[in-house]
């Protein structure tokens, strides 16, 4: 098989590893939850509220992203460079496993599955006009593909969720470094807060936060995230769109 036949078999593979998700664990193994949706803090480091110029509020920023939303994180990211900066945002993801409404923290305690990373993927550009129009903007963070995330570790292989360190470096350059002993509000803080707007449901996956260091993403970048000392994960970002045109010629050529 000459090289672009090699290329034409790999395609399908690729589209199908970014379009198809369900919760793993950590070695690979599937969890038995639904795919539900992705509930999101925002502003919960204060190096990021200083990166983008943002302005500390008592009230914690919310927001959702629809379970179409989700991908594997590994072996690809792909991204829709039509629509402008694709920004990374490297956060911890916590799978929840018992239903939550207006939750105490003992019930949080024993509604969390586990812990991974994910990437609160943005449309920087498409976030930046709709904030200058005054709109939502939910259509930056909530596009197909928005949050890939890796495999989740049980909660209790992990003593204190609180004290993860975790990072990105993209083509071996460091990007983010996380302490969650920095985030503002804990994760059971913000789970305990979330329930009283949102009931969380198993399947559900919170999103914590990012720190500093939010960037432009390119097709072919190189991404290795961490989670010290549970996760290691190597991916590599690709162009949405022309993997889409891709496919395409080749069912033209298949017919």
């Amino acid at each position: 098989m000459n090289k672009h036949a090699i290329q034409q078999a790999q395609t399908p593979q690729i589209l199908g590893a970014t379009m198809i998700y369900q919760h793993h664990d950590w070695q690979g193994q599937t969890i038995p939850l639904p795919v539900g949706k992705v509930v999101c803090i925002g502003q919960n480091y204060q190096d990021h509220i200083q990166e983008m110029n943002s302005k500390t509020a008592p009230q914690a920023l919310f927001f959702i992203k629809p379970a179409t939303a989700l991908r594997p994180l590994a072996p690809v990211v792909a991204i829709p460079m039509q629509h402008g900066a694709v920004h990374n945002e490297t956060e911890i993801a916590v799978l929840i496993q018992q239903p939550l409404s207006k939750a105490s923290l003992e019930e949080v305690h024993a509604a969390i599955w586990g812990y991974s990373l994910a990437l609160d993927l943005t449309l920087r550009d498409v976030q930046a006009e709709l904030k200058k129009l005054g709109r939502p903007w939910e259509i930056a963070k909530g596009f197909d593909g928005a949050c890939p995330v890796a495999g989740f570790i049980p909660a209790d292989l992990i003593q204190d969720p609180q004290r993860l360190l975790f990072s990105l470096e993209v083509n071996q350059q460091s990007r983010q470094q996380g302490d969650a002993r920095l985030m503002i509000r804990s994760i059971t803080q913000m789970l305990v807060e979330m329930s009283q707007w949102f009931t969380l449901l198993p399947g559900d996956i919170v999103l914590t936060g990012t720190p500093a260091g939010v960037g432009p993403l390119q097709p072919q970048d190189q991404l290795q995230l961490t989670l010290s000392p549970w996760l290691d994960v190597k991916t590599t970002v690709c162009d949405e769109q022309q993997i889409l045109t891709q496919l395409a010629s080749q069912a033209i050529d298949r017919n």
